[in-house]
């Protein structure tokens, strides 16, 4: 019974439509009527009269003039070609399973099945109206039979069954088939003639409205197809409030028919729709768009959001149990070739999303999700290293002043970590984490530069580093200085007394005017520091930095206050409520940050230049790329395509990246080529996070925090501890594109 009152509505709603459309015509017809009825009369002799001879030639001449305006709307109208989504077609040569499935399922629901079938780049599905625009026997483009020759002895051409991809490929057979009942039974509502005659005048109207906003002719004409935009549009305003009753109608009468098959097993299936529609947007963002930009598309995307879905069910425990379906049979299986399919979808969804070319060249090749990480992730990360040091060096930046690197050549971190790092983060602490050693002078006036929020863990944490007195060990000794005594002629020379220069390696404003202590290899710990029970070995510059006992994740041991030998320096609150410190806070307590209106890098004038020149160089590459890499707005529209190409990207997915994201995505990359070439890590792939730093096996998940306490505070040392932590060398020069 519901399902007779769905439809019942929906025809009044389609009734309502066309009314429109017969008003329509009648205004355009009133005038011709007038004209008529006044020559009729003059030829009968009953509207005689000078009067009326001039009544006949004005409303004569203005029925010429409306019926030739109808006459050029309804054949723009009809002439136009209607807005089809962009997919993929399945033949039934190519997927008879499926065929039969859908066809088996408009059989239960007793509706007549759809035409054809095609796959979209979307989690989405719905039955789309392809009627030639001109009536004949000519074959359709998406696959079907053509119209005159379909099963049954139909003489229209029924809908087209539009399903998601990654609905084939996730779900199991079963699943698809609740998810798409509700769907198919909305082809019995739609072969009303009525609602078929609603929906292609409807149609129609769109079609115009677009050919008169796009057309790039000459005045004259323009000028003409705006007039019937104008009624177009006038039209579309009337009926847009009965085309939505209709299509709400039609809609409730599906799911009203679509209760008796599955109704169950559809209610599971909405669950794997949502998490597929989760799993393949984060896929497209966090794993396709990075190759896109560079040129290669990946060739298998609807079988990534599998192993995507199921990282997610491995991860997250309310996606505990999803995996168990795993063993049923998948839908794809109902396709002949599921890896052509894939690819071709594949293609398409770099062409709606990023405006890439249609087909494959040199400039635009597709990748292997094997060869993801060696093609995408480690290239990208060099190329962003280089496009940074290329920056750098068009400001002017020298190399850095660590002096452990002033036998280095090339390009390095530590350049980066220098130039990035504000002046009053530039303390003792640092030249410690850089691999210099304090003697007893500097650690007592360290505390002199550490004032501020935080200040107490930073005197904590240098007095922990320092507390060896620069004994080191037999796996780490402490280097030669020139306050070391050392073996042969110059061994009995006496150390030097003088302050150190601003040159000097241990150099430290707080030491000015102060000669340095003689830094002997037993020199006693600061008085009334507190003894650590694991002493940390002494890091050497001329050592890779991070012991292999701390490389396993194992950090230095540190104390939370400092010592009672400290200096007492206040702290100043923050106004606001706290935060973490950065190296305590995940990647997914950074969401936040980015919502803020104004982007601290960019009213930096640390970083500010360095993001603009970023900015730029960005902008030179996109002007300079080939005519065959994939660039926005790509493509021509010609009289054979089924959607505008001019269009591209019909769905960009991602906004344009602020000067804090840019900065800190080039920074993050030259930490990875970093640990890539001094570390031995690997470059890997994250389904759900996209390009990752793989360190012993393990990708790691801490490093935005530290890279972002440097962009955007000017602090080195979270980023600084996290590299020795890995054996990091940041003064050895990278390896660039």
């Amino acid at each position: 019974m519901g399902v007779e009152v769905g439809a019942e509505a929906a025809r009044s709603r389609a009734v309502s439509v066309l009314r429109v459309r017969g008003r329509a015509v009648g205004v355009a017809l009133a005038p011709a009527a007038v004209a008529v009825v006044l020559l009729v009369g003059g030829a009968t002799g009953r509207l005689d009269g000078a009067g009326w001879d001039l009544a006949r030639w004005i409303v004569t001449g203005c029925a010429l003039v409306v019926l030739a305006a109808a006459a050029a709307v309804a054949l723009v109208i009809a002439r136009a070609r209607p807005a089809v989504s962009p997919t993929v077609p399945v033949t039934e040569r190519s997927a008879p399973d499926l065929y039969r499935l859908v066809r088996d399922l408009a059989d239960r629901l007793d509706v007549p099945p759809p035409s054809a079938i095609a796959l979209t780049p979307d989690c989405d599905s719905w039955l789309e109206d392809r009627t030639p625009p001109v009536r004949g026997r000519a074959s359709r483009g998406d696959g079907g039979p053509p119209e005159g020759d379909l099963p049954g002895g139909r003489a229209t051409v029924g809908p087209v069954l539009v399903i998601g991809s990654p609905f084939m490929w996730w779900m199991r057979v079963a699943e698809l088939r609740a998810v798409l009942a509700p769907v198919v039974a909305g082809t019995g509502p739609s072969a009303h003639p009525d609602i078929v005659a609603a929906r292609r005048f409807l149609r129609g109207l769109d079609a115009a409205v677009a050919v008169a906003a796009g057309t790039d002719r000459g005045p004259a004409y323009r000028a003409s197809l705006s007039g019937v935009g104008l009624v177009a549009r006038m039209m579309l305003r009337k009926c847009g409030g009965p085309a939505a009753d209709m299509e709400r109608c039609v809609a409730a009468a599906a799911a009203e028919r679509a209760q008796a098959v599955d109704y169950g097993l559809r209610i599971v299936a909405q669950e794997q729709v949502g998490l597929a529609y989760a799993g393949w947007d984060r896929l497209l963002t966090r794993v396709a768009l990075p190759a896109w930009r560079m040129g290669r598309w990946p060739a298998r995307l609807d079988a990534g959001v599998v192993s995507a879905l199921t990282e997610l069910s491995r991860r997250d425990r309310l996606a505990d149990g999803f995996t168990s379906r795993l063993g049923e049979r998948p839908a794809c299986d109902l396709l002949e070739e599921p890896g052509a399919m894939d690819e071709s979808v594949s293609l398409l969804a770099a062409r709606l999303f990023h405006g890439g070319p249609a087909e494959q060249n040199p400039a635009w090749s597709p990748v292997s999700w094997q060869d993801y990480p060696d093609e995408v992730v480690d290239r990208k990360w060099r190329m962003d290293a280089a496009r940074l040091h290329r920056v750098l060096d068009g400001m002017g930046v020298g190399p850095s002043a660590d002096p452990s690197e002033t036998s280095a050549q090339g390009p390095t971190l530590a350049r980066v970590i220098d130039h990035l790092t504000a002046a009053d983060r530039l303390t003792a602490v640092d030249h410690l984490a850089a691999g210099d050693h304090l003697t007893a002078v500097d650690r007592l006036t360290a505390g002199d530069h550490l004032a501020g929020p935080g200040a107490e863990g930073h005197r904590a944490e240098l007095t922990d580093l320092a507390d060896d007195g620069g004994r080191g060990t037999a796996e780490n000794p402490a280097p030669e200085t020139d306050n070391t005594p050392r073996s042969g002629a110059g061994s009995n020379a006496g150390p030097a007394t003088g302050p150190p220069t601003p040159g000097h390696p241990h150099y430290s404003p707080g030491t000015s005017g102060t000669p340095e202590e003689p830094r002997v290899p037993d020199a006693p710990p600061l008085p009334g520091a507190t003894p650590l029970p694991e002493e940390p070995p002494a890091l050497d510059a001329a050592e890779p930095l991070g012991a292999p006992e701390i490389r396993g994740g194992q950090e230095p041991p540190s104390v939370s206050a400092a010592e009672p030998g400290a200096p007492s320096v206040p702290v100043l609150p923050l106004p606001g409520p706290a935060e973490p410190p950065a190296e305590e806070m995940g990647d997914d307590d950074l969401m936040g940050l980015d919502d803020e209106s104004d982007d601290p890098v960019e009213d930096d004038e640390r970083t500010g230049a360095l993001a603009a020149g970023l900015t730029a160089e960005l902008a030179r590459e996109e002007a300079a790329a080939p005519a065959g890499r994939p660039a926005p707005l790509a493509g021509q529209a010609t009289p054979d395509s089924l959607w505008d190409e001019r269009m591209l990207p019909l769905f960009p997915h991602q906004p344009p990246r602020t000067a804090r994201e840019l900065l800190t995505e080039h920074v993050t990359a030259l930490v990875c080529c970093a640990a890539v070439d001094t570390a031995g890590a690997d470059p890997g792939l994250d389904w759900l996070d996209g390009p990752s730093l793989v360190i012993d096996g393990e990708r790691t998940t801490d490093l935005g925090p530290r890279v972002l306490s440097l962009v955007v505070d000017g602090d080195a040392l979270p980023l600084r501890r996290w590299l020795a932590r890995f054996g990091i060398r940041p003064e050895k020069p990278v390896r660039l594109v």
